[in-house]
């Protein structure tokens, strides 16, 4: 292979960027180096012009896109050479290839694959006899020759690339999904109900509608296929493979039949059946990342000790108060109809000086609710989802934190936590625990990680670490640093400069520039430490503070009278010194907002009180392609339909709502037995 795959890639990845051409090249250049997502976007704007995070991770995907298809590329070229048969036209078309469907339609032909009739029928010595009759000129065999050089035409027809390219379109175009119950089989109604009759064009399928019917095939409820009206291919590819003065037309209008419903029809259909499951799969997965990253950057209740309460009917509610930094002080359990259990409580908050409640959102909550206030503690309380706190019960990292405490117990510390401070407590649970996606079961398991971490590392990064206080988990997530590493800072606190990084074992010169300014030392002697502004860039505000006449602690949340233009200089350019000069007005600023909590209906606290007609306040706890889920305190979310978020159109959902929001919905009707509420945001 003469050609420069790689070279020829990041061409074709420029190509995809026509107008920041040049600043995606830089961006690429710095993907090449090592260098972090997070610490490109924000420090290093000159290089790349100021792109944006999102922009930034669009190029970083097409890059890795690039490398996988190059790599299939190498293969694929390697296996056509090895046979003998790679041509320089073969080969540039494939070099120059940009879709990875098209690229195994190429490969096709060469690719080892199982004995075939037409692989039988070679062997016999009729490709002579095929290629005859491919050419339309006279020929004639026995029925049995003639039989088996129709099965090799039929297999070339069906593994001619740009015929397969456009049978696999006009699937697309044309074709329908359709879905039935299976016979005698017993299947939740309220489930799959919708799909025993179902029957929806490709162009106009929603991703849960795909998702759930591919689940419904898995749990073998559902019989699924794509039915396409077969005539006007079959005459396409009559006009593309027959000719009208050939002497074997007739022939051949059977061989193409016999291409397309033995061969090409059902490779197409898988072909298609995955290809509409992987779009379904990125659609699911993009609205699970959304919705993770509004819960990871809900606002948090600051400088506050927090009561937390896992409600228990039978069993007592398990309670554990934090300080205001989250290390867990004491615990107990109390049992809500018992005469003693209000004073218990008070004697906590009294002692610790605690400043909210946060209690689950699971059975017993409201019970726990009514109890609050009843107890008349003084004390805010407020509902916080539970989910995944199981999963953190009884995983390895509460092992490691509270070893010594109750499964229960370690349940409450989470629920605490998860009120002071949601993004601290969140990342260390899986997050396809914690119950914000749309079918995240049945999407690609790798992909989906791999775009939750990324929504994590990005939340991490923008809000900023304590480093003598993070949990190994959030330290993980900061640009540059691998679990080891983040152990290693864990063992080595506390620091008292970000200069004392430097002497963590494994922490390079590399890993120290992508994390520094994303760790932060409050209280540390050069008040920078504390900050957003990379040690790096520390020179530019000690050229202010001389230029001020003042030392850099007064420079801290003051009016500065300075031109940024005057600091730049060929290691900082203007977008670095307008960045620290934000940086020096609010150091260290959380961009996360102020707390807000939903006020439920203290009358409606089961799923028996929602009656048609009600307005109630609640919060969005789900956000999917085809509406939002919203929790109205009655441990049944209710469904605001896409249709109901707004008085317009609203094509998506996100655009109007976000997972943490607190809403006003009104009650359109209610389905007891099947647990269904329908809501509305336009009309409350």
């Amino acid at each position: 292979m003469t050609v420069d795959l790689a070279a020829r890639h990041r061409e074709l990845l420029l190509e995809e960027f026509p107008t920041i051409r040049a600043q995606a090249d830089a961006a690429v250049r710095l993907f090449d180096e090592g260098a972090t997502l997070p610490f490109i976007a924000r420090y290093r704007k000159e290089a790349t012009g100021g792109l944006t995070e999102t922009r930034l991770k669009e190029i970083k995907d097409r890059r890795e896109f690039h490398a996988a298809l190059r790599d299939r590329k190498e293969t694929i070229l390697r296996s056509i050479g090895e046979q003998g048969a790679l041509t320089p036209d073969l080969e540039r078309t494939i070099v120059d290839c940009r879709d990875r469907q098209r690229l195994e339609d190429l490969y096709l032909p060469y690719k080892p694959k199982r004995r075939t009739r037409a692989q039988v029928a070679r062997e016999k010595g009729y490709e002579p006899l095929a290629d005859l009759l491919w050419a339309h000129r006279p020929a004639s065999g026995s029925p049995e020759a003639m039989a088996g050089a129709c099965d090799i035409l039929a297999e070339r027809i069906a593994e001619h690339a740009p015929t397969r390219e456009g049978v696999r379109e006009a699937t697309l175009r044309r074709g329908r999904l359709c879905s039935r119950k299976k016979r005698g089989v017993e299947a939740d109604r309220s489930k799959f109900e919708m799909y025993f009759e179902f029957n929806q064009n490709l162009a106009r399928l929603a991703s849960h509608q795909v998702l759930a019917i591919c689940r419904g095939e898995r749990e073998g409820v559902l019989s699924v296929s794509i039915e396409v009206e077969p005539a006007p291919i079959l005459e396409q590819l009559d006009r593309t493979f027959n000719r009208p003065q050939s002497p074997h037309r007739a022939r051949f209008r059977e061989v193409v039949k016999d291409a397309y419903e033995r061969l090409l029809a059902p490779s197409i259909e898988t072909e298609v059946r995955a290809f509409v499951l992987e779009n379904a799969g990125r659609e699911a997965i993009r609205v699970f990342a959304e919705n993770l990253r509004n819960l990871l950057l809900a606002p948090p209740v600051r400088g506050e000790a927090i009561l937390g309460i896992d409600p228990g009917l039978r069993t007592g509610c398990k309670v554990a108060v934090i300080d205001q930094t989250g290390k867990f002080l004491e615990n107990t359990v109390v049992y809500p109809e018992r005469p003693d259990a209000a004073a218990t409580l008070a004697r906590l908050v009294a002692a610790h000086g605690v400043g909210r409640i946060a209690y689950g959102n699971g059975t017993g909550s409201r019970e726990v609710e009514e109890f609050l206030k009843k107890a008349c503690l003084g004390v805010p309380a407020f509902a916080v989802s539970e989910a995944g706190a199981s999963v953190y019960s009884a995983s390895d990292v509460a092992v490691r934190e509270f070893g010594h405490l109750d499964v229960t117990v370690r349940g409450a510390i989470s629920i605490a936590r998860r009120l002071q401070d949601p993004l601290a407590e969140l990342v260390k649970i899986d997050p396809k625990a914690i119950g914000v996606g749309q079918y995240q079961h049945d999407v690609d398991p790798e992909t989906l990680k791999g775009e939750l971490d990324q929504v994590v590392e990005s939340c991490v990064n923008q809000v900023g670490v304590d480093v003598n206080t993070a949990s190994v988990e959030l330290l993980s997530y900061v640009a540059g640093l691998t679990r080891p590493v983040a152990e290693r800072i864990a063992a080595g606190r506390p620091f008292r400069s970000r200069e004392d990084l430097k002497r963590v074992p494994r922490l390079g010169p590399r890993a120290f520039e992508q994390a520094a300014g994303f760790l932060r030392i409050p209280g540390a002697e050069d008040p920078l430490d504390a900050s957003a502004v990379h040690p790096e860039s520390y020179y530019v505000v000690q050229k202010i503070a001389a230029k001020l006449g003042r030392p850099v602690r007064e420079l801290i949340a003051r009016p500065l009278d300075v031109r940024p233009e005057d600091f730049v200089d060929e290691r900082a350019g203007l977008p670095t010194v307008v960045d620290i000069l934000e940086e020096l007005k609010k150091p260290g600023r959380d961009p996360r907002k102020e707390f807000v909590a939903a006020r439920f209906d203290p009358s409606v606290t089961a799923l028996e009180h929602v009656q048609a007609g009600m307005v109630l306040e609640g919060v969005v706890t789900n956000v999917t392609r085809f509406g939002a889920f919203v929790d109205l305190g009655v441990h049944q979310d209710g469904l605001v339909h896409v249709s109901e978020l707004a008085p317009r159109f609203v094509n998506d959902p996100a655009e109007v709502v976000r997972v943490g929001q607190v809403v006003r919905a009104k009650v359109l009707s209610v389905d007891p037995a099947l647990r269904r509420i329908s809501l509305s945001l336009k009309q409350a």
